[in-house]
């Protein structure tokens, strides 16, 4: 689980206004740290959460897919790069 070093990472983080992340981050714990940095915590909270979601500026957090979106496709092009690099490599070994 990620969450488990969120507060080692929270610590890691450059100063920001927000720290936006998924469900799997959702605990208190993990707010106030990012309050105690002085930013905004844009979590959504789990479905069996008793507390809601009313907190949460879903226009921002549409932003956090964007960029899980621009990760995938660097790794999908490293990917590429790697496969190509071991097919030369075994090419030219024969």
């Amino acid at each position: 689980h990620d969450s488990k070093v969120a507060n080692e990472l929270i610590e890691l983080l450059p100063e920001g206004d927000f720290v936006i992340a998924d469900k799997g981050y959702d605990s208190e714990v993990i707010r106030n740290k990012v309050r105690e940095r002085n930013s905004s915590p844009v979590i959504p909270r789990k479905k069996n959460s008793k507390t809601g979601n009313g907190d949460i500026d879903w226009c921002l957090y549409k932003y956090r897919h964007l960029v899980e979106n621009a990760f995938a496709r660097l790794k999908h092009f490293r990917a590429i790069a790697t496969r190509y690099d071991k097919l030369k490599l075994q090419f030219e070994s024969m």
